[in-house]
């Protein structure tokens, strides 16, 4: 969903108890944050529609929500599956050489010498550091996301990263 309005933000995943609660997996991090981002647009089967979060909380690995207008198990069931949308705007501007992941996927990626090296297709997370999955059709590379090392330059505007990586890896 690159250069949309709306980021998703994670999945209503199941029900919590029988008053309409609903477990969330969250991909915001820390997990917990995406009550803060209300109201949530919900996307299921080619259907959407916006509910405000009335309260939630961490509960292990998912996080419980209350929203407005769900008030027993049955309404909670209906809404299993549903992806979670936020608007952009909605999300704290990040601080000069910082990025949200969903900016970065579309972008065009090339060496310094100009070769293109395919699109950004996702991130993925580990231990030491995140890594851009890079696309090119033919081809996919794994290149660290490690800035002034490995990606010199982000313009988000252009839509080009700029990273220092041998082609042939």
């Amino acid at each position: 969903m690159p250069n949309s309005d709306y980021l998703n933000a994670g999945e209503i995943s199941g029900v919590f108890g029988v008053k309409g609660l609903v477990k969330v997996f969250s991909f915001t991090e820390p997990r917990e944050n995406i009550v803060r981002y209300s109201p949530w647009l919900l996307q299921k089967n080619d259907q959407s529609w916006e509910v405000k979060v009335v309260s939630g909380q961490r509960h292990g690995n998912v996080v419980v929500a209350e929203l407005e207008n769900i008030s027993d198990r049955d309404a909670a069931l209906a809404l299993m599956g549903a992806k979670i949308l936020i608007r952009k705007q909605q999300l704290p501007k990040p601080k000069p050489g910082e990025y949200y992941w969903a900016d970065l996927v579309g972008l065009r990626v090339e060496t310094e010498s100009g070769l293109k090296l395919g699109i950004v297709d996702h991130l993925l997370e580990t231990g030491a550091n995140d890594v851009l999955v890079v696309r090119d059709g033919e081809r996919e590379r794994l290149i660290p996301f490690l800035q002034r090392q490995t990606v010199l330059k982000i313009d988000l505007a252009a839509g080009v990263m700029i990273v220092d990586w041998d082609p042939d890896f």
